[in-house]
């Protein structure tokens, strides 16, 4: 089996919370609680679900932008939690990041040849005219004239300005790019264009992407595996196949039943969540997610006991006690309170007919 290119073990992220005249710590956010996972060479693991679970905190802490709290990152076999200084910096050529707003991540005051440059200089990969000509390749590479390289990021719309983005990932030669929901900011047809890049880039360069995104038909038409979040967790992990053709979460469910369905005269039944998401900084005991789940087994264990990722079927991982088999005895959960045994429960509004963005020719 291929050795994977980042391995992330119990990876967490929590923030302090502090009051009072001396500004003593009374609690934590905890915005990523205990996430594991594998990236291999040339795939794209998916991550989503709603705003505040913990997506783009966990991207930029296994880039180290965000220091973790706890947990281990190993990429290329290298403990990237170890490094510091220049052998930090040295191991970050190979991991970059696309970041969400394609404008506030330039910098207004350098023009876009020097914003691609600066990671050429700083890892010494090309100086003077070779660096010029490597900036002039790079934008060619991503759909953009050589002459834009003068220019300011305000000259330029948002799809534009993203590809100067991509361009400038691409300068030091990654293995692993996180994309933090590259095409959320931009027009549907603009988005087609952007994904469409990404993913011949990956094939022609053989690139890793985390692929952050809010938008599931976009992760459908993208990703490999797809890890679902909620609450700094992660609910469910698995193919991007089986997770729309067979999602095991209620979250998971939910989140399928809402996706938009592209024909004005069908409708579709919304399994609609009550209540709000609960704070990071005070999660709910046992599963984050019982006080909004919809399975019908739904019961007292749910709140007494965290449910383990576990493989409901081959490669599919589910954290749900409800949903069989689980590693969870029914006696133990008898004993938290249980009234209700392990069912399959998979509604038909949370069934997803696979389905593709529309095609760009501009690529």
């Amino acid at each position: 089996m291929t050795t994977p290119l980042l391995s992330v073990r119990n990876l967490a992220v929590h923030f302090p919370v502090r009051s009072g005249v001396f500004g003593r710590m009374t609690g934590a956010v905890r915005a990523v609680d205990g996430v594991s996972f594998d990236i291999f060479p040339g795939e794209t693991l998916g991550i989503v679900g709603e705003s505040g679970c913990g997506k783009t905190t966990m991207g930029r802490a296994i880039l180290r932008l965000v220091e973790p709290t706890a947990g281990s990152i190993h990429f290329d076999g290298v403990d990237f939690r170890a490094l510091k200084g220049k052998a930090l910096r040295a191991m970050r050529r190979h991991l970059q990041i696309i970041f969400q707003d394609p404008f506030s991540s330039l910098n207004p005051r350098l023009t876009v040849g020097t914003t691609i440059k600066e990671g050429l200089l700083v890892h010494r990969i090309a100086e003077g005219a070779a660096a010029d000509q490597r900036v002039a390749q790079l934008l060619d590479e991503v759909g953009l004239q050589a002459s834009y390289a003068t220019r300011y990021p305000h000259e330029f719309s948002g799809g534009q300005r993203q590809r100067i983005g991509i361009a400038r990932a691409l300068a030091v030669e990654p293995k692993l790019i996180v994309c933090d929901e590259p095409v959320s900011a931009l027009d549907v047809s603009v988005q087609a264009q952007v994904i469409n890049l990404l993913q011949d880039l990956q094939k022609r360069r053989g690139l890793a992407y985390l692929f952050i995104a809010h938008d599931l038909s976009v992760v459908e038409h993208m990703a490999n595996r797809v890890g679902v979040m909620y609450l700094g967790r992660f609910m469910e992990l698995t193919s991007a196949e089986a997770l729309y053709r067979e999602p095991l979460m209620p979250y998971t469910q939910a989140l399928l039943s809402a996706i938009p369905v592209p024909d004005p005269e069908r409708k579709r039944n919304r399994i609609v969540l009550a209540g709000d998401p609960p704070s990071p900084a005070h999660p709910p005991a046992g599963c984050v997610f019982h006080p909004r789940c919809h399975h019908p087994s739904r019961d007292a264990a749910c709140a007494a006991i965290v449910p383990p990722l576990e493989e409901k079927a081959p490669h599919h991982w589910c954290a749900c006690l409800k949903q069989p088999p689980t590693i969870v005895p029914w006696g133990e959960q008898q004993r938290a309170g249980a009234t209700h045994e392990p069912a399959r429960h998979l509604p038909s509004a949370a069934m997803h007919s696979a389905g593709s963005l529309p095609e760009s020719p501009a690529r």
